[in-house]
């Protein structure tokens, strides 16, 4: 009789250890479930900034002050800075080769370019590429692009926001002022009545 109690008892104590396990290894995988979970949702809200997010971020720090102004170089060699603009519209936009929704929206700045060209809009592309001009240069060329493209740097990126994602597109009116922002893809239409905005402003004496 007490070596069946004995029994009885390794048994239960067997049974418990085992439940005891099988709660830590659940436990553990549930921990892990939500670890990765968290860091691959975050990872995903990176990607979205840094790869080109379809949809708009903040960019509103800028609008209605004057947009900070540059010296860049044009893909022909050539100093552009964008207080030689005054009294134009500009589109300045913030892109990459690698950036999907940029690859979009490129055909219709090439279009809007040819139909607002002569009413003063001048449109801008500031590549954000690491790749060197050479790559950007054939990358423009395959594109059919129409417009200015420059080399961008950090620093100016930095004067703009910090230009999180991209594409980030800057309107900016013909008295130097931001009149519009958007980071991320928006319609051709979208686009276009930020044009009839900024080409509707009034310019001021260029300092």
């Amino acid at each position: 009789m007490s070596i069946d109690s004995s029994r009885v008892a390794e048994n239960a104590g067997g049974h418990r250890m085992a439940n005891i396990l099988t709660l830590v290894v659940a436990i553990l995988f549930i921990a892990g479930i939500i670890f990765y979970g968290t860091r691959g949702a975050r990872s995903a809200r990176q990607s979205a900034v840094k790869v080109g997010a379809i949809g708009t971020l903040s960019t509103e720090g800028l609008n209605n002050k004057m947009a900070p102004d540059f010296e860049l170089s044009s893909l022909d060699g050539k100093k552009v800075k964008l207080s030689d603009y005054r009294g134009k519209a500009v589109v300045l936009n913030f892109w990459a080769t690698w950036c999907g929704p940029c690859k979009i929206e490129m055909p219709w700045f090439v279009a809007l370019e040819n139909q607002y060209r002569a009413q003063g809009l001048e449109i801008i592309g500031v590549s954000m590429d690491d790749s060197g001009k050479d790559g950007v240069e054939k990358f423009a060329q395959q594109m059919g692009l129409n417009y200015t493209v420059v080399m961008g740097k950090d620093s100016v990126g930095e004067a703009y926001g910090g230009v999180e994602g991209l594409p980030t597109t800057f309107y900016i009116g013909r008295d130097g002022k931001v009149i519009d922002s958007v980071s991320g893809l928006i319609s051709k239409s979208e686009i276009e009545d930020n044009i009839k905005k900024a080409l509707a402003t009034s310019a001021t004496a260029k300092s």
